[in-house]
């Protein structure tokens, strides 16, 4: 049985941001404080307006690998994860979302990846939902004008051959081994302290979705490879913390692509191009926001 007052130097220090993720929280801290290797646990609360911070502290209060670090208020994804960072003492860190449940051999498989590979940079595994089948953007391509006017038109879905670059991969059968991959999901991202040193810290910029992505594109930027391991999986229990008020989250989503797109794209093209993809994506925010109003009224 592991001593949890004095805990050995851990292996990996996992960091979770909360906003009121309720009781999958606790069970996510749990199952992540049952890995096989040791393991520091930080949790970096976003305000949490719901009792996922008592349920934790009931379940897990005692245990001195884990840590709580309330922010105070809502400072968004790649903020939050930041400011987590400075309390972590491993080499090897997992950002791991709050309602994503890992199996306890899963970071020692991993480790064992990342000394056996030195040019990679950052590991995914294979993100399934709760009935077990594989996660919407588990691997994925990384978004350019073009994936994205094929998923906006779906003309993605007119062919599924394993031909093409397509924003969601789960058309192609999965691969028999660790491959690299342009991008993996943000749900369950493993690097290295060293890593980070290239690379930089998440983009404090975007406050919800496509932070990832950006990371994606800086790791291989830096010459890192993205690994994605198809035999070690996670369940994820999409969207625990972006239930609250959907609009905002569409907003935030679609803020996010405007400047990853800005940042990492619109160079590539002319202004004029690039001045309609971005009406292109607050068009597209428009329907998503009169279909949000819709089903309110319809539920309301």
């Amino acid at each position: 049985m592991t001593d949890t007052s004095h805990p050995p130097t851990p292996s990996v220090s996992i960091i979770l941001v909360n906003y009121n993720a309720g009781p999958l929280l606790t069970e996510a801290v749990g199952a992540a404080l049952a890995s096989s290797v040791p393991v520091e646990v930080i949790v970096s609360d976003n305000g949490s307006r719901d009792d996922s911070l008592e349920r934790l502290r009931q379940a897990h209060g005692r245990d001195a690998r884990l840590q709580i670090l309330e922010n105070g208020a809502n400072l968004g994804f790649a903020a939050a994860n930041n400011r987590a960072l400075p309390l972590t003492h491993a080499e090897r860190l997992l950002f791991l979302n709050p309602d994503c449940l890992i199996a306890p051999e899963t970071l020692e498989r991993l480790i064992a990846l990342f000394d056996a590979r030195p040019e990679v940079g950052l590991i995914g595994c294979l993100v399934l939902d709760p009935d077990g089948s594989e996660q919407v953007a588990c691997r994925r391509a990384i978004p350019d004008p073009w994936i994205a006017l094929q998923r906006l038109l779906h003309l993605d879905r007119l062919h599924r051959s394993t031909a093409g670059r397509r924003l969601d991969q789960r058309h192609q059968p999965l691969p028999t081994g660790p491959v690299a991959v342009e991008a993996i999901s943000g749900s369950f991202m493993l690097t290295t302290r060293a890593a980070l040193a290239q690379v930089g810290l998440l983009d404090e910029g975007y406050f919800l979705h496509c932070e990832d992505l950006d990371w994606f594109v800086r790791f291989q930027a830096a010459g890192l490879t993205i690994l994605f391991v198809p035999n070690l999986s996670v369940i994820h229990h999409k969207g625990a913390c972006s239930t609250g008020d959907p609009l905002a989250v569409e907003r935030h989503k679609h803020r996010g692509m405007v400047r990853f797109f800005r940042k990492h794209q619109a160079r590539q093209h002319s202004r004029a191009f690039s001045g309609l993809v971005v009406l292109g994506i607050w068009a597209h925010f428009g329907l998503k926001a009169v279909r949000i109003w819709l089903r309110s009224r319809r539920h309301g």
